[in-house]
């Protein structure tokens, strides 16, 4: 890896480790949620991209506004957990599944859903990080 700094392997590792554990989660919340809901609509994926909002929201905040948080942390919450853990291709697939079902309600509300509470999922991170700093 020629020119690669140690710095930049470490990140790396962080971000390969972080991917691992985030597709492992996001599996286990997807399986668990769809065990209590039912697969009719998919409150799974919904679920993670809702919470991995908030923990984005969360993350990002603290590292901005006060903890000092390495980049091998970041890099491993950010990119690989959370990277791993949400997912926008699941959220198309599911989208797209319920129209072709022609399911049109479920589908706006999966929709507008996953969005709006994605993006209040975020703010409530943003300010529960704030009460900590």
């Amino acid at each position: 890896m020629g020119g690669t700094t140690p710095t930049d392997m470490s990140v790396a590792v962080a971000v390969a480790a972080g991917g691992a554990l985030g597709a492992l989660a996001r599996w286990l919340t997807v399986v668990q949620v769809t065990r209590w809901l039912g697969p009719d609509f998919p409150a799974g994926t919904m679920a993670v991209n809702v919470a991995g909002s908030l923990l984005m929201g969360l993350l990002v905040t603290l590292a901005v506004e006060g903890v000092n948080i390495s980049s091998e942390v970041r890099a491993f919450f950010a990119i690989g957990f959370l990277g791993s853990f949400t997912t926008f291709s699941a959220f198309s697939l599911d989208a797209v599944g319920l129209v072709e079902r022609a399911q049109w309600w479920p589908a706006a509300a999966y929709v507008v859903g996953s969005v709006a509470l994605g993006a209040a999922a975020f703010l409530l991170g943003v300010r529960m990080a704030r009460l900590f700093l």
